[in-house]
């Protein structure tokens, strides 16, 4: 292998990776300093996971026989890079749009309210049967968390992660693409110069 390239699973970050992620990368060059590697940029919010929360959200619902709801927490595992935590307050927008329901986001890492609070907050509105859609990944540690709590807060239901779907390895191809057609000009680059001299 002479060339890699990493794409975060990550929906809270648009431009720059977490800090945990370019730990990844950091060994991998360390671990492998003759292969070529970039790191594309991070899935972000994109709105096309929306449709994949509607359905997990969707099944957690009918295992309880939920029929009517009156609003919705939108819970992220952190606020993510500055223009992540915008397109996350507009996905929130367009989701209560969406549904037509008021819509809070939740933060499972305490950088904003979290799921209690976004629930208590709901609840002081009126709204009483309210469910919380998850922008996690997997079922992390956090991710579990954050469901007990909103279960002990009164929520009806708790959407799974996202898990694995075909939107979202067609998200990561393109962040691949885009990445490796970076690698791509480096090698160009390379090429005239040497021509050059």
């Amino acid at each position: 292998m002479e060339e890699m390239v990493l794409v975060p699973l990550d929906f809270t970050r648009v431009c720059d990776s977490s800090s945990q992620m370019q730990g990844v990368l950091e060994a991998v060059r360390h671990n492998r300093p003759e292969v070529k590697i970039a790191l594309a940029n991070p899935i972000g919010p994109a709105v096309e996971l929306l449709n994949i929360l509607d359905i997990r959200l969707r099944n957690a619902l009918s295992t309880i026989h939920a029929t009517e709801l009156d609003g919705l927490v939108l819970s992220v595992p952190d606020w993510g890079d500055t223009r992540g935590s915008g397109l996350i307050a507009r996905r929130a927008r367009q989701w209560a749009a969406h549904h037509r329901l008021p819509v809070l986001v939740a933060h499972a890492d305490g950088s904003g309210p979290d799921v209690v609070t976004s629930i208590d907050s709901l609840r002081d509105i009126g709204r009483r049967s309210i469910a919380v859609g998850s922008l996690f990944v997997a079922p992390t540690d956090d991710y579990r968390q954050q469901a007990e709590l909103a279960m002990s807060a009164g929520a009806l239901a708790v959407g799974a992660p996202l898990g694995a779907d075909p939107r979202i390895g067609e998200l990561a191809m393109a962040r691949y693409a885009f990445a490796a057609m970076e690698l791509l000009d480096d090698e160009s680059e390379a090429v005239t110069t040497s021509q050059a001299l």
